[in-house]
């Protein structure tokens, strides 16, 4: 048995264990070829995904977001109450998916002459920087006694 090297494998990378996962989808989401689509920057951060979905009504699709998971699925339902004398357009189901980062979000979709487009949005957080207190052994000698004589005084 063979081990299998990861790009997470470092001790420098801490918490990033889902990225693996992540990684995984997103090689057996790159495979498929159906729907074809584009993916566009609109604005400074500003993104767009663009979906062929030529025979598809609103009704037949649906787009889905879950767990930084974008999904795009549609189906068509058959029209049994036509005859066809030949069949060159194929009336399938699909499902599409895109891993969306932290940070990005989907400010809207809109279905215009068979083409599926995605809106998405990255927000840039404001810096949440922390400064941290490094403690010495004297300084912590000090805390101990001020809840002392915080916690005596009380009684």
């Amino acid at each position: 048995m063979t081990a299998r090297l990861s790009l997470f494998d470092s001790p420098l990378f801490l918490g990033f264990d889902d990225f693996e996962k992540t990684i995984d989808r997103m090689r057996k989401s790159g495979a498929e070829g159906y729907p074809p689509y584009n993916i566009e920057q609109i604005a400074e951060h500003g993104l767009r995904i663009t979906l062929a979905v030529a025979g598809f009504d609103m009704d037949c699709l649906d787009v889905e977001i879950d767990q930084n998971q974008l999904t795009i699925s549609g189906k068509q339902i058959d029209d049994e109450s036509r005859t066809y004398i030949h069949r060159g357009i194929a009336s399938r189901q699909f499902r599409r998916s895109f891993v969306i980062a932290d940070g990005i979000e989907v400010s809207g979709a809109d279905l215009d002459n068979g083409l599926l487009h995605i809106n998405l949005e990255r927000i840039i957080p404001e810096s949440q920087a922390v400064k941290i207190e490094i403690n010495t052994p004297a300084k912590k000698k000090q805390m101990l006694k001020t809840i002392d004589v915080d916690s005596s005084s009380e009684n």
